[in-house]
């Protein structure tokens, strides 16, 4: 695990140092470089297989052959035990070796081969060919830029920024798609000209001809012919053996561990595989009806683990700086909870293994339920629904809390308008911005010069596949192309190197995911289970083996906090401040009245607007570290000042 980068032009030497150093909590162990006179490469390193001779860039048996990477290849062993059959020397025992002889046998297909997480560079010196990856689901990041006759890419995007081979500018496609599906989705970064490698891609840079690949992808149509007990005891034998591989360190791994069932069955089978006094970590709320703690215990004392947990209170607006400098883009509530548990883990270990994916994989979130309540909805006349039902709903007061009823109720009667791809795709955008709403908040000009592009067609390109039949396995196999890697799977990386600690997703392996997608749906979304295990009911089937059923019929909470309420209470004053002074205002972007309007709706109680209010504000704060040279700790004094100030004579009345 650690940070990559590497740069090709005439400033290489001095720009890979900075590189690097600017993503020192990536890889606090070690540093290691090579240069040549085309190229520099960079990498520093958290140690974790092969602590003492691991040290990269990693060469072939010749030198022709330099090697970065960042990642783990959990089927190393089995690799390493064939190639050197095939008369392959290695020079290390670190896992990431075996891609450099991979590339000699297998050439681009190398990373057909690999069962891991990974994003790596292989310079070819004789060929003078680049050659980057990056891993099937996305678990690993990596940026490049090709501009001013150079090229360069690393880890993160500020890194390419420390080289001076670009200079910050807003990406405005990106952010307008960011307003409406909460991640930034395939190439787009928040920066122009510093683009993502897709996950499952790889890039070949020869001759200065550059060109993107796709080398896997997932088919939802072959379905298993088999009993559900006969399945539920392949999923259970395929994820022994998945957390089995997930294993592979030569320092003590720990857990992520909260009330749901995915973090729980990992733990679980992690315990059974022999790991003793296992170091799980976990996080509580004093909100009691957000607090899982008491079913995280019920696990760890089931398997006697050792304990580790916090009861923490989010010190939002002292926070969110931190989020915004590691995740190089707006944070996300769901980081807070990633970022914590992070902080108290990595006072332990250096590794954790957790249940990303989970949801995606197997049908876990409502909204996959939702759409099948909506097709019941649309019986009803069109008339009906928008002119007598959308009037009792919208006399539903708003409590401001998770998942309120009135949210609810506006969710299924706007999404009624809609069907199949574009009813999935308008309702990741309902509760931020739709294409409406955009069109609002951006100025004129500013949507001018964007060409008005659609943030749906990022969905319906996965959506209208023909790889998938049934609507659910439609919307997982969307999901698993863009959410998992654009967002979870980002988040849980970049928060969890923040304090240089590396997680493990054993439940997103590929390996599971195409076996998951052979699940015939009913076993995935079971409508006919009772007492709301409907949701990922075949994974329930195998919690049943290991965990205590309290929490096996558990409904989903996660970690959360009152933002609609904060936003309308304490921190109602602060964001009249903050918005009062608006760069994106400033810069002629977005218009100053509605995001008025939604303030007023917001602190009046007429509307809920906290996820876009969510948003608005961590832009405010990454524009200003990003473009004006704020810092985390001067954002903090900012902040510190808007809520501090004594409001004037009918000031925010």
């Amino acid at each position: 695990m650690c940070g990559i980068a590497g740069i090709m032009g005439s400033n290489r030497v001095d720009a890979i140092k900075k590189m690097t150093d600017i993503m020192i909590y990536r890889g606090p162990d070690d540093s290691g470089f090579y240069y040549d006179d085309d190229i520099a490469l960079g990498q520093r390193r958290l140690s974790i297989i092969d602590l003492h001779s691991g040290r990269q860039p990693i060469s072939n048996e010749d030198d022709t052959l330099q090697l970065v990477c960042n990642g783990e290849i959990y089927n190393s062993p089995e690799l390493r035990k064939s190639l050197i059959s095939k008369g392959h020397q290695f020079k290390t025992a670190t896992d990431v070796e075996v891609i450099l002889h991979l590339y000699e046998e297998y050439g681009d297909d190398c990373v057909t081969q690999l069962r891991g997480m990974f994003a790596f560079a292989i310079w070819d010196t004789r060929k003078r060919r680049l050659f980057l990856a990056r891993d099937h689901l996305g678990q690993k990041p990596l940026f490049f830029c090709q501009q001013n006759g150079g090229f360069a890419f690393a880890s993160e995007a500020k890194s390419i920024l420390a080289s001076d081979i670009t200079k910050a500018e807003i990406d405005l496609e990106g952010l307008w798609h960011y307003l409406s599906l909460r991640y930034m989705p395939d190439h787009h970064s928040m920066f122009k000209g510093i683009r993502k490698l897709p996950a499952a891609h790889y890039l070949v840079l020869e001759n200065n001809q550059l060109s993107i690949n796709r080398y896997w992808t997932v088919d939802f149509k072959d379905k298993i012919s088999a009993s559900k007990e006969e399945i539920t005891d392949q999923l259970d034998e395929l994820l022994l053996e998945t957390v089995k591989g997930h294993l592979l360190s030569d320092v003590r791994v720990g857990a992520f561990l909260s009330g749901g069932i995915d973090s729980g069955i990992v733990a679980s089978m992690m315990a059974e595989l022999g790991e003793k006094n296992l170091p799980r970590f976990s996080i509580g709320s004093k909100e009691k009806e957000f607090d899982e703690l008491p079913y995280a215990r019920m696990v760890s004392e089931k398997y006697g683990m050792e304990a580790h947990e916090k009861i923490v209170e989010p010190d939002l607006i002292h926070t969110i700086p931190s989020l915004i400098y590691h995740m190089d883009e707006p944070a996300d509530p769901f980081g807070f909870g990633v970022y914590l548990v992070s902080e108290l883990a990595a006072k332990h270990v250096k590794v954790v293994l957790g249940g990303d994916g989970g949801d995606e994989n197997f049908a876990g979130y409502d909204r996959y339920s939702g759409q099948r309540l909506v097709d019941y909805y649309c019986l009803l006349p069109q008339w009906f629904r928008q002119n007598i039902v959308k009037k009792v709903t919208d006399r539903i007061p708003e409590s401001f809390g998770y998942k309120s009823l009135a949210q609810k109720a506006a969710w299924v009667n706007e999404m009624s308008l809609f069907s199949g791809g574009d009813r999935y795709a308008q309702s990741l955008g309902v509760l931020r911005f739709t294409h409406e709403a955009k069109h609002k908040l951006f100025t004129e000009s500013a949507i001018q010069s964007l060409g008005d592009p659609s943030s749906a067609e990022k969905i319906l390109h996965y959506f209208n596949a023909d790889n998938a039949d049934d609507v659910v396995d439609k919307m997982l196999y969307t999901d698993l192309m863009t959410r998992i890697p654009d967002h979870i799977l980002m988040i849980a990386d970049r928060m969890t190197m923040a304090h240089s600690l590396e997680s493990r997703a054993p439940l997103i392996d590929y390996k599971v995911v195409e076996f998951a997608a052979t699940i015939p749906t009913n076993l995935k979304l079971n409508n006919r289970a009772m007492k709301g295990n409907h949701l990922k009911y075949i994974l329930r089937e195998v919690a049943t083996r290991y965990l205590p059923r309290e929490l096996v019929t558990l409904k989903k909470q996660g970690f959360r906090f009152p933002l609609g309420i904060w936003f309308r209470t304490d921190l109602k004053n602060f964001l009249r401040r903050l918005f009062a002074q608006s760069r994106f205002v400033e810069l002629g972007l977005f218009e100053k009245s509605y995001i008025d309007t939604l303030l007023d709706e917001h602190i009046s109680g007429k509307v809920d607007h906290n996820y876009r209010i969510w948003v608005l504000l961590n832009l405010e704060f990454w524009y200003r570290m990003y473009f004006e040279g704020e810092t985390v700790e001067s954002m903090k004094a900012f902040s510190d000042q808007l809520v501090l100030l004594q409001p004037a004579n009918g000031e925010f009345s």
